[in-house]
């Protein structure tokens, strides 16, 4: 047990160490590349250090989902990806109910709402 405590003596610098790390470096990246596109682009200003990582933090809260993220059918899956996965699931069991002649209709119905229907094989892709 007294081994187990040891390591978390070294855990916690190490994390620090790496958080830091991230920070310049990516602050520094996303320094250098606003500061060589966004003026020359559309004529915007450079931004400093700090506002690069302010931008970082902006893009990792906006795009990133603030660590959200999980396999499918996990607890911390998106309620949108569960609601697509579960429509899917719904469409999948409905087409395998029908007749044949069932499935060419509905690809008819398709076909005339939408322009083009599914390929023609036996299962449309989901």
């Amino acid at each position: 047990m007294m081994m187990t405590r040891h390591r978390w003596y070294w855990i916690a610098p190490f994390g620090l160490v790496a958080i830091a790390l991230f920070i310049f470096l990516g602050g520094t990246i996303v320094q250098a590349l606003w500061n060589w596109l966004a003026p020359t682009l559309f004529g915007w200003r450079e931004v400093t250090f700090w506002q690069a990582v302010g931008l970082l933090a902006i893009c990792r809260i906006l795009f990133g989902g603030l660590g959200r993220h999980g396999g499918r059918g996990g607890p911390q899956m998106h309620f949108r990806s569960r609601m697509t996965a579960r429509l899917a699931d719904r469409m999948a069991d409905r087409w395998d109910r029908m007749t044949p002649e069932e499935r060419e209709q509905f690809r008819q119905r398709m076909g005339a709402r939408w322009g083009a229907g599914p390929a023609t094989g036996e299962r449309p892709e989901l």
